[in-house]
């Protein structure tokens, strides 16, 4: 590991632009994915450990963060650019199932709202509004997707408890390099019935869970806390990017008619015990009047479902392109 505090420093847009490059930053999470030919390398600032295509790490100079942005030494754009010089991975990479949960159900109404509809007032339920942009999210990505697995944790007024919820996307079988994405969706309720607008939640990179089963071995088991690592750092990186994949189409199709809340992260239940990439969408409040209202609208109720499908279409055809992803005959 070099001296960063000497070295000549380099921004990361201008490090991409002459690897050439394509990079995320999440400044909320510090989570930077550099990706180039069918490889990534993932990092944050301040920290000396950086993966490699999650398959190795190594200690170099902490990347700095500043007020005009992130910056490298040139030692580190070196070791980026001799990386990306490898020939594109052979391995195959792809989304293999979607598991797709609303919220609540059966006994359990979640978050419930009033609002005037056709000059009535009406009962808003959360788990009546999830349901219907789950039910609807879901025959699109079957229509798109017939060769992936996509899945519901109910399709009815039923009440799977969070345990059930769980088991069932832990469960789910995929063949060899097949990733599967977990999406929560909820509504939102404040005791300021002014309070307004959608966001999508991840789990915190500070949360750690232990995504790959005890070692049978004392070899294997002294090296299982850093794959475990590696393994939840991929978890992290892939939900944060669903997640902003999430909010920036969800913005593109209600960001006129409701308040954009942005990217939250939070160890809620089922994203920090589902063992893959999972987010929790919250799609508005039913205790705001002006809201509820939206969300007891059939149409409007289609554009979140459009909003989270195109997210998820956009995250998916990134995934597939950047993980060394060709066409399974």
């Amino acid at each position: 590991m070099h001296g960063a505090e000497s070295a000549p420093l380099v921004s990361l847009q201008t490090a991409a632009d002459t690897i050439d490059a394509v990079y995320f930053w999440d400044p909320l999470s510090g989570m930077i994915v550099v990706s180039k030919n069918g490889h990534q390398v993932n990092f944050r600032p301040d920290d000396p450990l950086v993966l490699f295509d999650y398959s190795r790490f190594d200690l170099m100079d902490p990347p700095v963060r500043s007020s005009r942005g992130v910056f490298l030494t040139s030692s580190f754009v070196s070791e980026l650019e001799s990386f990306f010089a490898q020939p594109a991975p052979s391995v195959q990479y792809r989304v293999g199932a979607i598991l797709i949960d609303p919220g609540h159900g059966g006994k359990d109404p979640g978050a419930v709202g009033k609002a005037r509809v056709g000059g009535k007032t009406v009962e808003v339920k959360e788990k009546d509004v999830v349901l219907a942009v789950a039910k609807d999210l879901h025959a699109r990505l079957r229509s798109q997707y017939p060769d992936k697995k996509i899945l519901l944790t109910r399709d009815g007024d039923t009440y799977p408890t969070l345990e059930d919820r769980v088991e069932m996307a832990n469960s789910i079988q995929l063949g060899a390099h097949e990733a599967i994405l977990y999406v929560s969706i909820h509504v939102n309720a404040a005791f300021n019935t002014k309070s307004s607008g959608f966001e999508v939640w991840y789990l915190s990179p500070d949360y750690r869970r232990t995504v790959i089963d005890k070692a049978g071995n004392d070899e294997a088991a002294a090296i299982l806390p850093i794959l475990n690592s590696m393994m939840e750092e991929e978890f992290t990186t892939e939900s944060i990017l669903i997640a902003k994949s999430l909010l920036d189409s969800l913005d593109a199709q209600i960001g006129t008619q409701s308040k954009n809340r942005g990217i939250k992260e939070e160890a809620w239940f089922v994203v920090r015990n589902a063992k893959m990439p999972s987010v929790l969408v919250e799609l508005g409040f039913v205790s705001n009047p002006e809201e509820a209202a939206l969300l007891a609208d059939p149409a409007y109720l289609r554009k979140c479902a459009l909003g989270i499908y195109n997210g998820l279409s956009s995250f998916i055809t990134h995934f597939e392109n950047s993980r060394g992803f060709t066409t399974l005959q």
